[in-house]
């Protein structure tokens, strides 16, 4: 028995130190690939915090494109500011305009004459935008002629005034040396700048710009032959060849042209031109309007 003791004793050591040699090594042969590993994430974590710094000096240069331009644009007959701002697609639109040139403009942004100089600003980016816009507007248009035809209680008859709950200054026909005929072509509504001015029944636009003494102006053909007239506007809302409807909104009153103030001077002709004048409100009153 004693033998056997001895035999186990040296065999049980030289297990354990293999053992423990093993783990050793086991934990040798373990620290090198943890190290390896702590290393790669080491390098992983860097490359991230590298990539997350990076990522914000990226982002200045999409803020360094726009760049502010501006140029002049030389007004024309039978411009408004709404019209240009469309045209020439200025962003912030005809506000944008009157607000970089109210010193130029003055105080009302529906006085503006052909010559006149405007800054305007960057373009607008998009033009699908703009054309947006301009449908959005042209829908507006036609829709405020419906309700102010509605109030004018001739919608029945296809006619109705020029303006609303005006009543004629200055009649047809009367004597003056002011006037190259020798007489008044028209009568004078008497209304103040900015007044709507409606195309009394549907018809076609013949003219629309300046007319000399006549300032801006408007002639419309109806369907009875018959062409009116509508002058010393402020501004335009219509163009030559654009049909219109009764009650239509074609543009605001003003003093433009050989005035003495604001007013809208309105004839009936047989020709779209001078000369070819007929009584306006014998006119409007055989269509079943009523003139103050």
């Amino acid at each position: 028995m004693p033998a056997k003791g001895k035999h186990r004793r040296p065999k049980s050591p030289r297990f354990s130190r293999s053992i423990a040699v093993a783990g050793t090594g086991g934990a040798a042969l373990a620290l090198p690939l943890m190290g390896a590993t702590g290393a790669h994430a080491a390098t992983q974590t860097t490359a991230v915090a590298h990539h997350v710094e990076k990522a914000p000096t990226a982002a200045p240069a999409k803020k360094a494109a726009p760049a502010t331009t501006t140029k002049t644009y030389a007004v024309r007959s039978g411009d408004y500011l709404s019209k240009i701002a469309d045209e020439q697609n200025v962003s912030g639109g005809w506000k944008k305009i009157y607000s970089d040139n109210r010193s130029a403009i003055g105080s009302d942004p529906s006085l503006i004459h052909p010559g006149l100089k405007l800054s305007l600003g960057k373009k607008a980016a998009s033009a699908a935008h703009a054309a947006t816009r301009t449908s959005t507007s042209a829908g507006s248009a036609q829709a405020a002629p419906a309700t102010e035809t509605a109030d004018s209680g001739a919608a029945s008859s296809g006619y109705t005034l020029p303006v609303a709950g005006s009543a004629v200054g200055t009649g047809y026909k009367v004597a003056g040396s002011m006037w190259s005929s020798g007489y008044h072509t028209g009568v004078d509504f008497v209304v103040p700048t900015g007044t709507t001015i409606k195309s009394i029944a549907a018809g076609t636009v013949v003219s629309a710009g300046w007319g000399g003494a006549y300032g801006n102006q408007v002639v419309i053909q109806h369907a009875d032959g018959k062409y009116s007239q509508y002058a010393h506007m402020s501004s335009l809302s219509v163009s030559a060849g654009q049909t219109v409807t009764e009650g239509q909104q074609i543009g605001l009153s003003g003093a433009t042209g050989n005035v003495t103030g604001p007013h809208l001077h309105f004839e009936i002709r047989t020709t779209p031109d001078y000369g070819s004048d007929v009584d306006p409100v014998a006119y409007l009153r055989s269509h079943g309007v009523a003139v103050g």
